[in-house]
């Protein structure tokens, strides 16, 4: 299992511990107000954490003193191609990892260009949640387009901005840290 150790967070992929966050997040309204799917069913969301889906690695987010999953991040591998799409980054309100999501997806993205070998990860946010635009440019990802219309949740039809880093650009502007996860330094293993 590889857990990935950035300066303030750690990624760790999910374990059964971590259904009730799962379910919070995927059951709630308010959570899922800017993801791409509508919320869950309690029963939708269990079926969904225990579901793999080879193509998608989704991990949790948590602090390095504390295994308790403060968030989640998640990258689908492209079936075509050496492309993944980042997905679903949700920090718990309250969180003391509040204002992490760049660095998680950060971490996520060393492991991309690095162990994975994929060559370019695109991200998208709903055109009308503020915050994520810095998130994103934080986290690396450089402005794309806005696609309109392009997911129908909460009963509607929502434009998204998408952002995408390729792997040599992105390289440029890493840390040592990020370059070393790229390099496949494996910084924890259980």
């Amino acid at each position: 299992m590889t857990v990935l150790i950035g300066p303030n967070v750690r990624l760790r992929p999910l374990d059964d511990g971590d259904l009730p966050v799962y379910q919070r997040v995927y059951c709630s309204p308010v959570l899922t107000r800017y993801l791409g799917v509508d919320r869950m069913t309690p029963q939708k969301a269990i079926a969904s954490f225990y579901t793999p889906t080879p193509r998608k690695l989704v991990f949790a987010i948590t602090s390095h003193d504390d295994d308790r999953m403060e968030g989640m991040i998640g990258l689908l591998l492209e079936e075509y191609g050496s492309n993944a799409m980042c997905t679903g980054l949700v920090i718990l309100p309250g969180s003391p990892l509040k204002g992490c999501g760049a660095e998680a997806g950060r971490l996520l993205f060393a492991h991309a260009f690095g162990p994975l070998g994929i060559h370019r990860v695109w991200a998208g946010h709903r055109a009308d949640h503020a915050l994520m635009g810095s998130v994103m440019t934080e986290a690396g990802l450089e402005p794309e387009a806005t696609l309109r219309e392009l997911f129908h949740t909460q009963g509607r039809w929502h434009d998204v901005t998408t952002y995408a880093a390729v792997a040599g650009r992105w390289r440029e502007q890493a840390s040592p840290l990020e370059l070393a996860i790229a390099e496949g330094a494996v910084l924890s293993r259980s």
